[in-house]
């Protein structure tokens, strides 16, 4: 049965570090119009009353439809199972362990359930994104192959990440599963990734480049200098793209070589994939010194309809079983796409969300 089908109504938040954003679905699709109110983030007991406040107007909204669970994404650390959150940066409220799940549980009576933004995005291109309308595409093709895993990559304030593993959503043990902005950077000695891979490392590299220190400038603004559409450093805004993108090429190698899935790219930053896809394909297709490819794989662009078209082209071969007169197919030509999301982050999320909250009430 499709995510369309399903009838279980789910109460959705979208909680940022200034809004949370909350709303129901059905069948994936939102049903109430979204209500939103401050996250009061440096005040615990009014953000968590703004919590109670916004699910219980969504409430009202439905009627007499009735809600079957709570599902949303919220920032980490976290103990994601058990709806208990950790020390947050962007809610600096919310510290010592807030047990946020089992007071939701106990005030709406229905189960609770929390995850992190980046593997809610996997789930959603996963669920209804980008993945299906890959698979739909070689099927079309006549191809037999499926693509059952997904690496979600968020580019943002931060660097986040999910991954999907044959169809399922990957949290692991301690709901660190998909934590990618601890990763190496490529480009930033002794740094982490996600120094050289998010809003402020487009800020840092600009700067460097430039010798132009001015904090008002945004990426949308160093994004238009590249593009020649306001005045700068145009080299040096399209090099700090660059930059990016070189670093989060060598952290999709990584993830690469343990998942192998298709890469699917969302938040701010993804609306200028124009600027840093190049850089991240020529690392994805890089080699090492030694001449050994980065990747077992070939690497496709799919932002780019020719590549694309490549990447669903059916390359099976019928190939004979020894000594019988049987024959198999056969995918001699291993392909791994990167695309940007197809829902839209913020839909992405909110649809993994609901259909993680399905999982768990029919399982």
């Amino acid at each position: 049965m499709s995510i369309t089908d399903k009838k279980q109504i789910v109460l959705t938040l979208d909680a940022g570090g200034t809004n949370f954003v909350f709303s129901a679905m059905q069948g994936g699709k939102m049903i109430v119009d979204p209500y939103r109110l401050p996250s009061n983030g440096d005040n615990l007991e009014q953000s968590l009353q703004n919590i109670l406040t916004g699910f219980n107007h969504v409430v009202e909204q439905l009627g007499d439809r009735k809600p079957e669970a709570i599902s949303f994404a919220f920032p980490g650390p976290a103990d994601y199972p058990n709806g208990i959150i950790g020390d947050l940066q962007n809610l600096p409220g919310y510290r010592g362990g807030v047990a946020l799940g089992p007071m939701l549980e106990e005030k709406f009576g229905i189960p609770a359930f929390i995850n992190n933004d980046g593997d809610l995005f996997a789930y959603g291109e996963a669920i209804g994104g980008l993945l299906p309308q890959i698979n739909a595409k070689l099927k079309a093709n006549g191809s037999e192959k499926e693509y059952k895993n997904v690496i979600g990559i968020t580019l943002g304030t931060g660097l986040g990440g999910g991954v999907v593993s044959n169809n399922k959503l990957h949290i692991g043990d301690n709901s660190m599963g998909g934590e990618i902005w601890l990763m190496p950077s490529k480009v930033l000695d002794h740094v982490n990734a996600e120094e050289a891979s998010c809003i402020r490392a487009i800020q840092r590299f600009y700067k460097e480049f430039s010798g132009v220190d001015n904090a008002e400038l945004t990426p949308k603004d160093i994004f238009e200098i590249a593009k020649g559409e306001q005045e700068g450093d145009a080299a040096s805004a399209k090099k700090a793209f660059d930059t990016l993108g070189e670093n989060l090429g060598d952290v999709l190698c990584t993830l690469a070589t343990t998942v192998d899935a298709i890469v699917v790219i969302g938040g701010g930053l993804s609306g200028a994939s124009e600027l840093f896809m190049p850089a991240t394909l020529a690392e994805m297709k890089s080699k090492y010194k030694s001449g050994t490819d980065r990747l077992v794989m070939e690497v496709f662009d799919l932002t780019s309809e020719d590549e694309t078209e490549k990447f669903v082209t059916n390359n099976q071969l019928e190939i004979k079983v020894p000594f019988t007169e049987k024959t198999v197919k056969y995918d001699a030509s291993p392909k791994i796409g990167v695309g940007i999301s197809a829902l839209g982050t913020s839909e992405a999320i909110s649809l993994g969300a609901y259909a993680f909250a399905v999982d768990q009430l029919e399982n």
